[in-house]
């Protein structure tokens, strides 16, 4: 039995294009491009499906924390996807897991925590959640 996230352990996913400059010189993609999936998986969920406006919205989520565990290499042209959850909660503040899997593969390749606060745009800062971004994560919440 496998000790790593599976599938099931996520609630969303999307497809992730990885691309000829995210592999280094050993052939696989390079640690620092599994950060840029996480932000592009997370802010995707925000703005899709909780009503981010990230151009001219009132607040703005900012990284306090993130993580990241390595456990088989990808390499360009894998098609890849990105699972999404929410792993706590809090007034001002989500916590997101996000893995990231092979197509078609049940064990992730890595997976994560990424931290976000959300602010004030102009005064930078905490506010509350908005109601209709508050749901749509409570929605992607693990028991």
């Amino acid at each position: 039995m496998s000790d790593l996230p599976t599938r099931e352990s996520y609630r969303w996913f999307m497809p992730i294009t990885t691309r000829w400059m995210d592999n280094d010189i050993y052939g696989h993609v390079n640690n620092v491009h599994y950060y840029s999936y996480f932000d592009t998986v997370a802010n995707t969920y925000l703005i899709q499906e909780a009503g981010l406006d990230i151009h001219g919205g009132d607040i703005i989520g900012y990284i306090v924390n993130s993580q990241c565990d390595y456990k088989k290499a990808i390499a360009f042209p894998e098609k890849i996807e990105g699972g999404f959850r929410v792993n706590r909660l809090g007034n001002s503040s989500v916590e997101y897991g996000i893995a990231i899997f092979k197509e078609g593969e049940s064990d992730c390749c890595a997976f994560g925590t990424f931290t976000h606060v959300f602010v004030d745009r102009e005064n930078e800062r905490p506010v509350p959640i908005p109601e209709q971004m508050r749901a749509a994560l409570e929605s992607m919440l693990i028991d």
